[in-house]
């Protein structure tokens, strides 16, 4: 199941909470029972193989021949 980070308008109370794609999302601050909203972070992205504009636009290095 995901974890969705809140943040309490009202008291800035931030929290976790563990939350499958079919429920909806928090309304309620358990701590004072203001309005939260949800917090987006960023995520960790690694292109590897071959598709990428990085991958195949890299300057291959000239073949020698002898």
């Amino acid at each position: 199941m995901p974890t969705y980070q809140y943040a309490c308008i009202s008291c800035d109370h931030a929290f976790e909470a563990f939350q499958s794609f079919s429920e909806n999302p928090l309304t309620e601050c358990p701590q004072c029972k203001g309005e939260v909203r949800k917090v987006y972070s960023t995520v960790g992205v690694v292109f590897k193989g071959s598709g990428f504009y990085k991958t195949d636009s890299v300057a291959k290095p000239a073949a020698t021949s002898e």
